[in-house]
């Protein structure tokens, strides 16, 4: 088998033109999904009965279903439930033409993220000694700028190992929103593909991006780790 040279390398940067969709997914989910799951983490730790309970039973839930069903179940509901909401109250716009189905596939990605981010938040948060949290309101801070100034400059430190892994899984785990009929990198791959029939040049050049991008991410976040970890080599 003789592959195609000439296409890759005219099909590379078609490809790579679909980076942008990839990466602001995985912006957005990230962004999205911290603080909410910051707040989960806290909960946990904090013991509170109700939020702790349910907040366990969402990361099992995630934790325990195939993103690949989240995504079918999600898109099939989520654009049914929007419209029967829609034209509940009278309205008639139309969800399904009128929604781009990117802002499904941010909801997905954002709801898959929290389970994850939130356990790597409570383990960083339980990593820092408890005394701290006394120390900062026995000074007079309050507990939010307790968590703010001190608590949670030592947590990230702790925790971006983690973020950094969930980062790049995310990059690779948008692949599936094509799925969603979203162009991504995978659906521009496959799209350019189709055409001849050039699918292992094309797979090729996917795996090219991905490799690619992800290197620089993880690149990003060693540096990211040294610089707001320098306070330990001190």
């Amino acid at each position: 088998m003789e592959l195609d040279y000439t296409f890759m390398a005219d099909t590379f940067f078609k490809i790579w033109s679909g980076i942008g969709t990839t990466l602001s997914l995985t912006v957005l989910s990230l962004l999205i999904a911290a603080p909410v799951a910051f707040y989960m983490a806290v909960l946990r730790i904090r013991g509170n009965s109700v939020g702790s309970g349910l907040t366990q039973a969402y990361i099992s839930f995630v934790r325990g279903t195939p993103i690949v069903l989240q995504i079918l179940l999600l898109y099939s509901l989520l654009p049914s439930f929007l419209n029967m909401l829609v034209k509940s109250m009278g309205s008639n716009f139309n969800v399904f033409d009128s929604i781009d189905p990117f802002w499904y596939a941010v909801v997905v990605f954002s709801l898959n993220t929290i389970a994850l981010l939130a356990e790597v938040f409570r383990s960083a948060l339980l990593s820092i000694p408890k005394g701290q949290l006394e120390a900062g309101v026995s000074i007079g801070l309050s507990e939010f700028q307790t968590y703010r100034k001190i608590i949670i400059p030592q947590a990230m430190v702790v925790a971006l190992p983690a973020i950094c892994n969930i980062t790049v899984n995310l990059i690779k785990g948008t692949s599936l929103a094509f799925l969603m009929t979203v162009k991504d990198v995978l659906a521009i791959g496959k799209i350019a593909a189709s055409y001849g029939y050039n699918y292992i040049e094309s797979y090729l050049d996917v795996f090219l991006v991905y490799i690619i991008v992800c290197t620089i991410v993880q690149l990003l976040y060693k540096f990211a780790e040294q610089h707001v970890g320098a306070f330990r080599a001190a």
